[in-house]
């Protein structure tokens, strides 16, 4: 029976990988045929399907087109020309994709800001996009306005709704403009797939954000690689509610939708209220997920339509392997596809066999057609160690490394990096296993098993070092997460006084009459000395940023000092357990009065 399992695991394996690598062997960094050309091709292959639903209204393939031609009459009007930026600062809307797909027609590259971002940070993102230009909406607008004075050069600002002031009317303008194609030989003639189509910003959970460079091959590798992935098909409605100025939401999922024929069900935001209610209404058949977004979902009450959908596969990246359980056993999603990938990086991996937990597969008689690697790594240091030779160390199966992978010239394996060429060298390893290769370090550890289902362990700099062990925060939060009255966890390490490494530290979301002293037992019972948190944070809400991924950097700064918060502080005195932290207990823990 095992032997049968593994057999039809292996197949499955190879029929999502050869179905996947089908979709992007044509992608070639010097080809003429870019994301827009695909997209196009999927326009004229079906016209008068439904493209796109979006809060009530749906427009067809050919609708989408036609949207996307006025933007690029539009840029070519204001004098846009091949490798200038123009940068789209909205929420999800029925012109999101639309907007950049008409840019990419003539060569103009967009910047997709988080709309979530207000201050300093989207003073930061609008000027390393370098854009003269800025479309915005209604809601995004008075941000907008807040940060004129901090821009580096004055942004014409276009706004898709009523305008004041200075403000210009896009709406307006657009009515001017065409709806045909531009000539595509004029429009596009000289532009490969080395060229920018977009600059995605990474989340900005421990600093500001930077701005990875997508070039028309990336961009082809997301929408192509998802679109045979999933095997997804015309039929399949796919249910986004992730931003979509993030690679997941905005390229993943509608490449597996609109490469295929299928259609994409789009919401302005997720809402845990109206998930299932949106997905039975809209026939959904997919949807598109980041691990907290799963998690909302499995701490809801019980929903009379939780198992009443028609979803086949959930695809997305970030599942624990407690909320994996939940979304196959409790609300019977069919098959979950969870995949690795970086933005701005080389390194992708598909768990197509459904293996709960792992984030993908490298078996070893397909090792040497894969470009990832996982090497022996120092936390303290946070870099790889290097043997006698100078040379990086694989990871022995089981044992946590780096995952990096090898640069080369192919599609699949080329680097494109950040817009800052400083942060771009920053993410090489040089002289890895031979003088002069050069590998892209993922920044994420994790670990291998016998047979080649890779799991994720951490973040860099989220492992943390705590009497002599390592110790990891997804693994730590994973344990807590099943302590009763635990609705979210974010754990991250703290310094104490001289103390060597960091002491563990657990913001906490939990229910009305949470048990403190009981969360200390089961600790004790569940997790090893060293894992155990030292801190307890109650917060009422964690703050993540718009996919959801937990920000750290101003947790990690408070510690666990009592005046620079007002959410109840807890420490684990070792004679009773955890009690609360006041500014006198906070003093003699600094001071080193007991044995950690």
């Amino acid at each position: 029976m095992r032997l049968r399992q593994k057999i039809r695991r292996e197949i499955k394996f190879l029929k999502g990988l050869s179905r996947t690598l089908k979709r992007v062997k044509s992608i070639a960094p010097d080809s003429a045929n870019l994301i827009c050309d695909d997209l196009e091709a999927a326009v004229d292959k079906w016209r008068d399907r439904p493209a796109m639903t979006f809060e009530g209204k749906t427009i067809s393939y050919a609708e989408l087109d036609a949207i996307a031609n006025r933007y690029a009459h539009w840029a070519k009007g204001q004098g846009l020309t091949r490798g200038q930026t123009v940068a789209l600062f909205m929420p999800n809307r029925l012109e999101y994709m639309a907007i950049w797909y008409g840019l990419t027609k003539v060569g103009v590259a967009t910047a997709l800001i988080n709309n979530q971002l207000t201050g300093a940070a989207l003073a930061h993102c609008l000027n390393i996009s370098q854009a003269m230009h800025c479309i915005v909406d209604p809601e995004t607008s008075p941000c907008f306005e807040d940060v004129k004075g901090q821009l580096d050069r004055h942004m014409h600002q276009w706004v898709l709704g009523p305008v004041h002031g200075e403000q210009r009317d896009l709406v307006k303008a657009l009515k001017s403009c065409s709806q045909l194609r531009p000539d595509r030989q004029t429009a596009r003639n000289g532009i490969t797939a080395r060229d920018t189509a977009l600059f995605i910003f990474t989340s900005g959970t421990t600093g500001l954000p930077k701005a990875a460079r997508i070039t028309h091959m990336r961009a082809q590798l997301y929408m192509r690689g998802f679109a045979g992935s999933t095997g997804a098909n015309q039929n399949d409605r796919i249910y986004v509610t992730l931003p979509l100025y993030h690679a997941t939401g905005g390229l993943c999922a509608l490449g597996a939708a609109l490469l295929n024929g299928g259609s994409i069900v789009l919401r302005k935001k997720f809402s845990a209220t109206h998930f299932w209610p949106d997905v039975v209404n809209e026939n959904c058949t997919m949807f598109v997920y980041i691990g907290e977004l799963c998690r909302y979902l499995a701490n809801q009450p019980e929903h009379e339509l939780e198992r009443a959908h028609k979803i086949r596969m959930i695809f997305g990246n970030g599942l624990r392997p407690d909320v994996w359980d939940d979304m196959l056993d409790r609300f019977k999603v069919g098959e979950v596809l969870e995949f690795y990938g970086a933005t701005e990086g080389n390194v992708s991996l598909f768990n197509f066999d459904g293996k709960r937990g792992a984030i993908g597969r490298v078996p070893g008689y397909l090792k040497k057609k894969f470009n990832i690697r996982i090497v022996k790594f120092d936390v303290e240091a946070e870099m790889p160690v290097r043997g006698v030779n100078g040379c990086c160390i694989e990871a022995a199966p089981g044992e946590v490394g780096e995952c990096i992978g090898h640069i080369g010239s192919d599609a699949r394996s080329n680097y494109t990096g950040y817009a800052d060429k400083a942060a771009t060298e920053k993410k090489v390893l040089h002289d890895v296993f031979e003088k002069g290769d050069a590998w892209f370090r993922t920044g994420d550890l994790m670990k291998v098993d016998s047979d080649g289902y890779i799991y994720f362990v951490d973040r860099i700099g989220d492992t943390f070092r705590w009497k002599g062990e390592n110790v990891a925060t997804s693994e730590v939060a994973e344990r807590i997460a099943g302590f009763e009255g635990v609705q979210e966890v974010n754990v991250y390490g703290v310094k104490i006084g001289d103390l060597d490494g960091k002491a563990g530290m657990v913001s906490l979301v939990t229910d009305e009459g949470f048990d403190i002293t009981a969360l200390s037992k089961y600790v004790d019972e569940h997790m090893p000395s060293y894992a155990r948190p030292i801190f307890v944070r109650l917060q009422q809400a964690i703050e993540t940023t718009g996919t959801f991924k937990y920000r750290k950097i101003d947790l990690v700064n408070d510690g666990f000092d009592p005046t620079k918060t007002k959410d109840p502080l807890y420490f684990r005195d070792p004679a009773k357990g955890y009690v609360k932290i006041t500014k006198g207990l906070h003093a003699k823990i600094e001071d080193g009065v007991f044995k950690l």
